[in-house]
């Protein structure tokens, strides 16, 4: 069985917990998560991320991080268990890629900056070219990103949520739109009355 305390709490870990006085304190939290799919609250929250970040480790041992971003809704729910997305042309170092050949296990972190979320996910990717997976591609695709060089899926083994604490609120430009946008329209519309009031006032003079 596995959750995310499975994987994430080595002896090593546990040891530290033990050492300040937390171990145990998530035994019941994670015994409730075992093998636990993505449930509707997660999917929606992965499908509406605009970036994440994908951790994964070289062959000698070098942890390495990359973003992928796009807009909403270029990371896709396979399944339950499975998310990916499509890859196009970057700086082509494949740094991921190559790390893939030899280490499959990945870590994502998905962060909604605006709501002080965040959304952490163990699991083991596939980069595959976009010539031998013509059905993902379709499937993947991003209108008006370019042409698909490559499609990573991962298969989600855990996944946890984390406390919004630290979490600095940031707003994407749509996010200041919705939050902004109709306070300026009632300015609009009130400024548009007052002129009209203004104009009516100078023609009885």
């Amino acid at each position: 069985m596995t959750s995310y305390a499975d994987l994430m709490f080595t002896a090593a870990v546990r040891a530290e917990q033990d050492r300040i006085g937390s171990l145990g304190k998530y035994d019941s939290r994670y015994a409730a998560k075992q093998d636990e799919p993505l449930g509707g609250d997660e999917q929606a929250f992965l499908t509406s991320r605009t970036s994440v970040y994908i951790a994964s480790v070289n062959s000698d041992g070098w942890p390495y991080m990359q973003h992928r971003g796009g807009p909403a809704g270029f990371l896709k729910v396979l399944d339950p268990f499975t998310i990916g997305f499509a890859d196009y042309l970057g700086n082509r170092q494949l740094i991921t890629k190559g790390n893939l050949a030899g280490e499959d296990r990945v870590s994502v972190f998905a962060m909604d900056y605006a709501r002080k979320a965040r959304l952490k996910l163990q699991g083991h990717a596939m980069m595959q070219e976009a010539e031998d997976v013509p059905d993902l591609v379709e499937h993947m695709a991003t209108e008006g990103q370019g042409r698909v060089q490559r499609v990573m899926t991962i298969r989600v083994v855990a996944w946890d949520w984390n406390c919004p604490q630290f979490i600095t609120p940031r707003f994407d430009t749509q996010e200041m739109t919705a939050l902004v946008g109709p306070e300026l329209s009632r300015l609009e519309d009130e400024n548009a009355a007052l002129r009209a009031r203004l104009t009516a006032l100078e023609g009885r003079r």
